[in-house]
């Protein structure tokens, strides 16, 4: 099997574990809360991210760089909840379209955080990729709700999350990296979970397991795609999510197919590929 076919293996289970999470999402967010939601995830993560450890040995969890894996946690947190609250209010294919900005919002970070040089063409992906934004979101003559708002800050969210991760793996395995997230999460969901608690039914367990295993296999599974493949060819597979999405947001849920959301998010993909292809070149 060619190196590219291996990529789109691997990427097939990214796009099945991302529709998993938002169609637990979309499931549980009628009874419970964003909080809870994220509070069982991290619960569920910690267990079976420490039988792994059992596993292959706790001493990787050591770190120099504790500070940052809380940062980067506050960060994906914040990022999750405004996803899970975009899953539950917005169309599936719209909250995937929104979140497609996270490569711009990772461009833009990247020179701040990691002391990468902002060159022109950069600027240019990224004044794209608010370009599609805008056409997804039409102000002026859509109304903008908190939950698209939620959505775009999400993305903002998983960029800074990416771009922490980035320089923590550079000393850090992905296991000691997946630790901390769930360690740091824990108590940032059951703290606000406790005000709104809903205790979960036998009817919730599997959406939340679901939402857990997915949360862990979508990683796992990208980054396998990306040791066979190079961003030139993952990012477009990745895209695939959104026309999929739609039409199992359109079956299971009667939503409407938005011509404008396919627009908008075709103009970022095109911003984030231009990127790609730049870096490409000159690597």
């Amino acid at each position: 099997m060619s190196p590219t076919l291996k990529a789109a293996f691997w990427m097939m289970g990214v796009l099945a574990s991302f529709i998993s999470m938002a169609l637990g999402g979309r499931e549980l967010s009628t009874e419970l809360s964003t909080f809870e939601i994220l509070f069982f995830r991290s619960l569920i993560g910690l267990a079976v991210i420490m039988a792994l450890l059992s596993r292959s040995g706790w001493r990787q969890i050591q770190t120099e760089m504790l500070g940052l894996h809380v940062v980067r946690n506050c960060a994906h947190y914040a990022g999750q909840c405004g996803w899970f609250y975009g899953i539950g209010i917005l169309s599936l294919a719209q909250v995937f379209a929104l979140e497609f900005t996270t490569p711009i919002w990772i461009a833009i970070l990247a020179p701040v955080l990691l002391k990468e040089r902002l060159t022109g063409t950069r600027i240019a992906a990224i004044a794209i990729g608010f370009a599609g934004a805008l056409i997804i979101l039409r102000p002026g003559m859509v109304p903008i709700d908190t939950a698209t708002v939620a959505v775009l800050m999400a993305a903002a969210g998983f960029a800074m999350s990416h771009t922490i991760t980035k320089k923590l793996s550079a000393t850090d395995t992905p296991l000691c990296i997946l630790f901390y997230m769930t360690v740091v999460q824990l108590p940032l969901g059951l703290v606000p979970s406790l005000f709104d608690w809903v205790t979960p039914s036998l009817a919730h367990i599997p959406w939340l397991v679901i939402i857990c295993v997915a949360g862990l296999t979508a990683h796992f599974c990208m980054i396998r795609a990306f040791l066979h493949a190079d961003a030139i060819v993952v990012v477009p597979m990745d895209f695939l999510r959104l026309p999929l999405v739609a039409v199992i947001g359109l079956v299971v849920y009667g939503e409407a197919l938005d011509v404008w959301v396919f627009v908008g998010a075709s103009v970022i993909f095109a911003g984030t590929f231009l990127n790609i292809l730049k870096d490409k070149r000159r690597l």
